[in-house]
């Protein structure tokens, strides 16, 4: 019986909390930053949670 792998895309994207929910990192952050308010900038660099409709998917791609 082979070795069950992770997706790759997910292991770079998603990390689990201690309490296992899961973190996600936020889009629209990487260009055209000019014409994003300086307000809407600071609010995508910090952390999320993926929502709970999306967990199930997220943790069958990271093999949990």
């Amino acid at each position: 019986m082979p070795k069950v792998k992770t997706k790759s895309a997910a292991k770079k994207r998603f990390k689990l909390t201690g309490t296992g929910k899961i973190k996600r990192k936020h889009a629209f952050k990487s260009h055209i930053l000019t014409k994003k308010s300086t307000k809407r900038k600071r609010n995508l660099t910090h952390t999320g949670l993926v929502s709970k409709a999306d967990t199930n998917n997220v943790k069958a791609m990271l093999k949990i």
